[in-house]
């Protein structure tokens, strides 16, 4: 081939990938996709909890879709624990799973290590820290704007200005949404105090409720259910609930106002895109989670459509449009929140 075909063919080359899908990547770095097999990409899912639970269940969810939209084969392990979160992902790793998606709070370094034992396939997993070259991308539910609107929502219904939250651990990506939430309520009600309680895990929702009823004993009438459990309180002793990254209003239609709506479909269409075009590279997908991007919102009002006052719904109305074309920005507290 003399220099001339060469660099003929290289230019070629780099006009192709930057164009795969509209990506506009570079292909240094990139993982090498074998060819497909007819039924698509393999993407395997390794969940720490069972699927119900809100976070991965809202994993779930986005990876089914992509079995319709987006043709991909779609296998999941749930409930994994700690000792046998690296056998389960070696084990689809050498199934030749080409995607494996997952959450890597309580297994970070098994992850981790797991996905540099295999450089040729993707892995993404949902992770507090940062990606790790050449294949772990990593993905977080950056959903403080809806959890800001929720907040104002409750600033504004509450009776006795005492509003709560219980939420799982004391980290910083449940830190950012219940501060984001009360920030939201303090700027509709200056005079709001908050109650927080931390159940210390990721799915108790006996915990949960106990942690609620206990708020609600302590005046809180509308309580961020950041966990399963919280609903079925509020429910029972008559408060109101803020739902958390799935529409719960279906739990109790009369308690459930809405909450903040994590769809993690934008997140998992980019990564299957750059894994079939062979340019999947280690970054930080968490931007896919907001708003702009489609990531997040607020779950629909349903039977609260009619029960909310108008001037409740312009205020968030007016200050979700203001969120999307950038005249706002919902800071991102990661401080450990307190009861006031």
């Amino acid at each position: 081939m003399s220099e001339m075909d060469r660099k003929t063919l290289l230019v070629n080359r780099r006009r192709m990938l930057i164009g795969v899908g509209g990506l506009g990547l570079a292909a240094v770095g990139g993982l090498a996709t074998p060819a497909f097999a007819a039924g698509g990409l393999k993407v395997a899912a390794v969940f720490a909890t069972p699927i119900e639970e809100p976070w991965d269940n809202q994993i779930h969810v986005a990876l089914q879709k992509a079995v319709a939209t987006l043709g991909i084969e779609y296998k999941w392990s749930e409930n994994v624990q700690e000792a046998d979160f690296a056998r389960v992902m070696r084990e689809y790793a050498q199934k030749g799973f080409q995607l494996i998606v997952g959450d890597a709070f309580a297994a970070e370094r098994i992850a981790r290590q797991v996905a540099k034992s295999f450089p040729k396939i993707a892995f993404l997993f949902g992770s507090g820290a940062g990606p790790a070259e050449p294949n772990f991308g990593v993905f977080d539910n950056w959903i403080q704007e809806p959890a800001y609107l929720s907040g104002m929502i409750a600033g504004k219904l509450t009776k006795t200005n005492v509003i709560g939250a219980v939420a799982a651990m004391a980290i910083p990506e449940v830190n950012r949404l219940v501060n984001a939430y009360f920030a939201g309520a303090k700027e509709a009600n200056p005079n709001i105090k908050r109650k927080v309680a931390f159940i210390g895990s990721f799915f108790d929702p006996p915990k949960a409720k106990e942690a609620a009823i206990a708020e609600i004993e302590a005046k809180a009438d509308v309580i961020y259910a950041e966990r399963f459990g919280v609903i079925e309180a509020c429910k029972e002793k008559g408060a109101l609930a803020i739902s958390n990254m799935s529409d719960q209003s279906s739990i109790a239609p009369d308690t459930v106002i809405t909450g903040p709506v994590w769809n993690m479909y934008p997140t998992i269409e980019q990564a299957v895109k750059l894994v079939k075009a062979g340019v999947f590279t280690a970054q930080d997908y968490g931007d896919f989670s907001r708003m702009a991007k489609g990531g997040s919102d607020l779950a629909p009002y349903h039977e609260w459509d009619k029960k909310l006052p108008a001037e409740v719904k312009d205020l968030v109305a007016k200050k979700r449009e203001d969120i999307l074309s950038g005249n706002f920005r919902v800071d991102v507290d990661e401080g450990t929140p307190a009861s006031d």
